[in-house]
């Protein structure tokens, strides 16, 4: 692998586009009592939590935080969640991950609530490389981006103690 890294999104670009996808989600449902976000730990739920802080300014409906954390090296959907997902039932749910590659993360995502009658499941991620191996689309995407298999996409959070920025490697 290659040592170069090329910055995709700066701190500024990735806010706005955290931000633009909180208003695509508050459009979508601007007629919902409650949302909740579901983010899949680590990335996604950081994700997650920025985009709930906009909608708790911006939106009329209240929105609840959720934790999702998936063994993805699994070859069964392995959990763990910080919510009952009964409670979920008839709700308007955002799925949140950081990078959509091959879709694995968002359809084991999608099987936390498969014995759940929603209202309503939207996905949400920051880059889309459109690499699919499983049918999963997002719904909100911050950026599209086209790239080898061979090339990566590492997102960097302050919530990790990095300064926020996309490279691809």
């Amino acid at each position: 692998m290659s040592d170069k890294k090329l910055l995709i999104l700066n701190q500024h670009q990735m806010q706005q586009k955290i931000d633009r996808i909180a208003y695509q989600i508050l459009e979508d449902n601007f007629d919902e009592e409650e949302i909740l976000i579901a983010g899949i730990l680590p990335r996604g739920n950081h994700i997650a939590e920025r985009l709930k802080k906009i909608l708790d300014q911006i939106a009329p409906f209240k929105s609840k935080l959720l934790t999702i954390e998936l063994d993805k090296q699994s070859s069964s959907l392995k959990s763990n969640i910080n919510f009952n997902v009964d409670d979920c039932k008839d709700k308007a749910v955002i799925l949140v991950d950081d990078v959509l590659n091959s879709g694995k993360t968002l359809a084991y995502g999608f099987g936390v609530f498969i014995d759940v009658r929603l209202k309503k499941l939207r996905t949400a991620v920051l880059i889309d490389r459109n690499h699919k191996n499983f049918p999963i689309t997002t719904d909100y995407a911050g950026m599209a981006l086209s790239t080898v298999l061979k090339e990566r996409v590492d997102v960097f959070l302050t919530e990790n103690g990095d300064e926020d920025a996309v490279y691809l490697t």
